[in-house]
């Protein structure tokens, strides 16, 4: 079994600042890349930003300069800083978990619930 959960949303004013954490657990014997997507209302999940094992990032556009990834491998842990923060990041935000259950096993994927964030005023 594989855990994924997220936390830290929340509501925050337009300009302000949220961190989110994702934290992997269970049958994780090795982590490729932490992900982190988001669902608008009324809109398609989009992808945010990936962080690798290598700690490699690569940020959508519309969050380059104002989200930041980190990763803490040890603990199978990303946080995603947001910050100057608009009402259209408004979505709630899935973290996605590309891993190894075991040496022998299959690649697999895991979702978490996601978390929400509300931007405004």
């Amino acid at each position: 079994q594989v855990q994924v959960v997220e936390s830290g949303g929340g509501l925050v004013q337009p300009g302000g600042s949220l961190r989110l954490s994702c934290t992997a657990s269970g049958s994780v014997w090795r982590i490729f890349a932490m992900n982190w997507y988001r669902q608008a209302p009324g809109k398609q999940r989009e992808f945010v930003a990936p962080i690798t094992e290598d700690n490699i990032t690569n940020y959508t556009d519309s969050v380059k300069g104002r989200f930041t990834l980190s990763r803490d491998n040890a603990k199978n842990k990303v946080r995603l800083q947001m910050g100057s923060l608009k009402p259209e990041d408004t979505a709630v935000y899935y973290c996605n978990v590309d891993f190894l259950g075991g040496p022998y096993l299959a690649r697999s994927e895991y979702w978490g619930q996601g978390t929400r964030v509300t931007v405004s005023s």
